[in-house]
């Protein structure tokens, strides 16, 4: 019994630190993706939405992340976005069409 209290504690210490490893990589590439296409990461947060298993190339079994955040084109308006990560590594993103402002 105290095995299996002791294996179930480790494994949710290793989610949870998988967890914020995750979101910190996301809160990168988030920074990154809004500063390719000349945008603001507001916040600079992003939320977990989604959470579930996936392969990678190597048919590793890893988790796949949805995490969604906010950018602005002037810092008066938001675009909700999101990213994909499978483990660490980004699988695919989506930022809406925008309109560049005129300055």
């Amino acid at each position: 019994m105290e095995i299996i209290l002791i294996v179930i504690m480790l494994s949710g210490a290793w989610y949870w630190l998988d967890s914020i490893n995750s979101r910190e990589a996301a809160i990168h590439t988030g920074r990154e993706l809004a500063q390719r296409w000349n945008l603001q990461l507001l916040d600079e947060t992003v939320a977990c939405t989604r959470l579930r298993l996936g392969r990678n190339s190597r048919g590793q079994l890893k988790i796949m992340r949805t995490y969604e955040f906010e950018v602005s084109t002037s810092g008066s308006d938001r675009l909700e976005c999101h990213l994909v990560l499978l483990g660490k590594q980004l699988q695919s993103w989506h930022i809406p069409p925008y309109l560049q402002p005129l300055y």
